[in-house]
């Protein structure tokens, strides 16, 4: 793509910087790359990465008026109060997920001429119309699957039309380094840790939380209901003998990330939650590709 100057990019709620790492890999060239995010361990994955990357702080503090002229804005919202994981939701009333409309606003300030939106595809179809009728757009859902070996619907907001991407048939066995996988696709990708003790195998049998790599051959081919009745009375030694959660390299290849992007800069538990809040980078690169910057 020849773009004479490079195309001046906002992202809210940036997070390790996907969206710059997608353009960089496009070789789309970036002029001005202006990121708020408030996570100092998110930001210094970035910083790592992209040096030149102008933080510009709180979505709250963004004044759209004062920027230059805005080819792409991208924004990842909050999640946390739309998801059905959390069973008392409060939707876009909610305080975290409500931030989405200091984005609306910023939007309507900059007028780019192309924006993304990104938000978990468990949202209540209200909201999700909601969000249809302030931006005029309908939202497209799609799933990493199909780009990835972990199973991560989302649902995509955007004047970049796009076709969904083809199923690359990517499984979970091919990526891990060591041990044995009960599924195809890996089920979510969380911003916590599951505790590495019973009760954290307890939990991932009982919700199918996919980040658990078996140890134990014979026991990941186990029915889930035997699962737990083997490990009822368990040390959490015993356990470990079974299982261990996703290395940092695991989590990144989930999220199409180059080995090392997090896990060379942040120790485990900041690593699996910048990891987690980030986008899945061949999903956005996909979608980046459809749009005419010239």
């Amino acid at each position: 793509m020849n773009i004479k100057n490079g195309i001046n990019v906002l992202s809210l709620f940036d997070g390790i910087s996907i969206a710059q790492l997608a353009l960089t890999e496009l070789n789309i060239p970036i002029n001005n790359y202006f990121a708020s995010e408030v996570d100092k361990n998110a930001t210094k994955v970035t910083q790592y990465h992209f040096p030149g990357t102008i933080q510009i702080g709180d979505v709250r503090n963004v004044d759209g008026t004062t920027l230059p002229s805005i080819d792409l804005m991208i924004f990842g919202s909050p999640c946390q109060d739309l998801s059905s994981m959390r069973k008392d939701r409060k939707g876009l009333d909610g305080e975290k997920s409500g931030l989405l409309f200091e984005a609306l606003r910023i939007l309507k300030e900059v007028k780019p001429k192309y924006f993304i939106l990104e938000n978990v595809g468990s949202m209540s179809k209200h909201d999700k119309q909601t969000i249809n009728d302030l931006l005029g757009v309908e939202g497209v859902h799609v799933n990493s699957n199909l780009v990835s070996s972990s199973n991560r619907h989302r649902i995509y907001w955007s004047n970049i039309e796009f076709e969904s991407p083809i199923d690359r048939k990517i499984i979970l066995k091919n990526i891990i380094e060591d041990g044995y996988v009960d599924r195809r696709k890996a089920n979510a990708v969380l911003t916590k840790n599951i505790p590495y003790t019973v009760n954290g195998l307890k939990r991932y049998l009982n919700k199918s939380i996919g980040q658990i790599v078996f140890i134990d051959k014979d026991f990941s081919n186990t029915a889930k209901g035997e699962k737990l009745e083997i490990i009822e009375n368990m040390s959490n030694d015993e356990a470990r003998k079974l299982f261990r959660l996703f290395t940092i390299s695991e989590l990144e290849q989930l999220q199409t990330l180059p080995n090392g992007y997090v896990g060379d800069i942040l120790k485990k538990t900041p690593a699996h939650h910048a990891i987690g809040n980030s986008f899945t980078n061949e999903v956005i690169k996909h979608i980046l590709s459809y749009a005419d910057f010239n």
